[in-house]
């Protein structure tokens, strides 16, 4: 995600993303993760802000995330200001969650904030404490192959899909507190197994994560994604998991037989999407 502040020689907001915007004051904005930035940041006219992706908004890779905290990296940078990668992704946090009650998670602006292969920890106080893995070299190689992830051309809002989780969630619903408590125990699995380098091992828990995953939303999955899973198993996957909140966008999945799972998902009509890790987060390419 590449974020662009420049100046722009009439007096108003010119906004360039999936949509254009040209609008004299920052309540007339549409787009509401701006609207909301430009508010706390006092982000004066006679600005031009784009955005530019890789990958399209609404596929679980989280764009929404990445997108707040680069643009608020971008603000600061502008002004000449220093942000630690802590006080950009909590603010980010804030303009998702609270500033506009979007039924999300920490983890991607946290992610997107400091890069990495990384362990998070959401405290009850609300805070994140973040802790990278200790991974070996060769770990981390096996992880870049043998990861495979494709496009099922399929997109989705990831408040219609989390929104039902949140609600059951804060029902006390016994089902998904003990669900989500599950899905917490792999998380220290992982980190187990990757920190070992028992990276074969860790393929096996995305699939009873999948499984797990699955249980959570009745619009989790849907007859494709449920095609393409199981061929993938059959074509020596040993695990996967759609990512995201669910319903669409990216499958990635785990296999030491990359060729045979690359032609079973073609022949789906899905595409691959090459792909590597980053681990300096989000960063300032250019200052004038």
């Amino acid at each position: 995600m590449y974020i662009s502040i420049n100046r722009s020689f009439s007096p108003d907001y010119l906004l360039k993303y999936s949509q254009l915007e040209r609008v004299n004051s920052i309540e007339e904005i549409q787009h509401p993760i701006i609207r909301e930035a430009l508010k706390r940041h006092h982000l004066k006219p006679g600005a031009e802000i784009v955005s530019v992706a890789d990958i399209p908004a609404g596929t679980g890779l989280g764009s929404s995330g990445s997108f707040t905290v680069g643009l608020l990296r971008a603000l600061t940078a502008r002004r000449r200001d220093f942000a630690t990668a802590e006080s950009l992704a909590s603010e980010a946090c804030e303009i998702e969650i609270n500033d506009l009650g979007n039924p999300v998670g920490k983890q991607d602006q946290y992610i997107a904030a400091y890069g990495g292969i990384t362990t998070l920890y959401f405290n009850t106080d609300g805070t994140v404490t973040v802790e990278p893995l200790r991974l070996k070299g060769s770990t981390i190689n096996k992880l870049e192959s043998n990861l495979m992830m494709f496009f099922t051309g399929y997109s989705r809002s990831a408040n219609e899909v989390l929104g039902e989780q949140k609600a059951k969630s804060e029902s006390n619903d016994a089902d998904m507190i003990a669900n989500l408590d599950a899905i917490k125990a792999m998380g220290y699995e992982i980190k187990d197994v990757l920190e070992s380098g028992d990276v074969d091992e860790f393929g096996l828990i995305m699939n009873r994560h999948w499984e797990m995953k699955k249980k959570r939303s009745s619009s989790m999955s849907n007859p494709l994604i449920d095609r393409c899973y199981e061929k993938a198993l059959a074509s020596g996957a040993l695990g996967g998991k759609l990512v995201g909140a669910g319903a669409g966008g990216f499958l990635l999945f785990y296999s030491r037989n990359q060729a045979a799972l690359r032609e079973a998902m073609v022949s789906e009509g899905l595409e691959e999407i090459p792909f590597s890790f980053d681990f300096s987060g989000t960063t300032v390419l250019v200052r004038d």
